[in-house]
């Protein structure tokens, strides 16, 4: 439910709590009419007990009135929207690479950008050394980038 709604809520409470005391404090008035009456004379205690319950009451539905127009005029908050912007990916100029080179970067755009190095391994037919020798070169013209994963190398388009 939103603020404002809640507040008028509150506030039709605050007036049903009004109409309520009024009628209570009238009724109690006409118990303190009629019970106190000869022994008292025209000052009963019951009287000023029944004013300060009153008082009291009419207190709290003033807070309860106070809040509900706190909630009905107050802005609710906005809303944040935070837009991610993908960045477009720029298209690798391959031309100074050789063809071993070139065969990792394809490769790694037809696997979405990542391959673990085992894998690479396999599909271009080279041994360990070999295949750690190409990803240095590439690495160092920052194409492509080493991550450790347990016991395997995943190796990643930069981009």
């Amino acid at each position: 439910m939103k603020n404002r709604h809640v507040g008028y809520l509150l506030l039709g409470i605050a007036a049903l709590l009004i109409v309520i005391i009024f009628l209570f404090q009238s009724v109690l008035k006409d118990i303190i009419v009629s019970s106190c009456g000869v022994e008292h004379g025209e000052f009963c205690p019951m009287e000023q007990t029944v004013n300060q319950q009153t008082y009291l009451a009419l207190g709290i539905v003033g807070v309860l009135i106070i809040l509900s127009g706190i909630l009905i005029f107050t802005k609710p908050e906005e809303k944040i929207i935070i837009k991610k912007i993908k960045d477009k990916k720029k298209k690798l100029d391959l031309s100074k690479l050789d063809k071993k080179e070139r065969e990792v970067i394809k490769i790694l755009e037809e696997e979405n950008g990542t391959i673990f190095q085992a894998e690479l391994m396999e599909k271009l037919n080279v041994g360990k050394v070999g295949i750690t020798r190409l990803l240095d070169k590439l690495e160092a013209k920052q194409l492509i980038e080493r991550k450790r994963r347990g016991m395997n190398n995943v190796v990643v388009l930069r981009g």
